[in-house]
């Protein structure tokens, strides 16, 4: 039962993030690739995600410090970071509309934004995945609202 009742909170946390706009059908494509050969593949790639994510953001910061005044640059790496999620690509794309504008307090904002939402996704994620673990192997894997 408790089995059961951890794979239904997993399910609703991951309504949640899908209604949220935090993931979206991207996301399900790589959970159908996950299979008994590779239990844990989805975990992996959102892990090589973050990591990477992160990197891409220390890029940006440091870009940003560098060179103040060279917003090209501040957008060539926010386009690395945002094929990511929904609520990600919208600030990214604020983010390079600011850039295009030479508006460097808009693209500070939109950057501010995307720590944030990236902050939020891995911690909601890291959650997920725990649930995930608790509950241990689940029967198939179902995309939200029945997809």
């Amino acid at each position: 039962m408790e089995c059961y009742n951890l794979q239904l909170q997993a399910a609703c946390l991951k309504r949640s993030l899908f209604d949220q706009g935090y993931l979206d059908e991207q996301f399900c494509q790589i959970e159908d690739l996950q299979d008994e050969a590779s239990p844990n593949f989805t975990e992996e790639v959102v892990s090589l995600f973050f990591k990477d994510s992160a990197r891409l953001m220390t890029n940006i910061e440091q870009a940003m410090e560098k060179n103040p005044r060279d917003s090209n640059r501040w957008d060539a790496h926010m386009q690395q970071l945002k094929g990511s999620c929904s609520r990600m690509k919208n600030e990214c794309t604020s983010f390079r509309n600011s850039c295009e504008d030479e508006n460097a307090e808009g693209c500070m904002r939109s950057f501010q934004k995307v720590k944030r939402e990236h902050g939020v996704l891995r911690q909601e994620l890291e959650s997920y995945f725990q649930l995930l673990r608790q509950a241990g192997p689940a029967e198939t894997s179902t995309r939200p609202g029945g997809a």
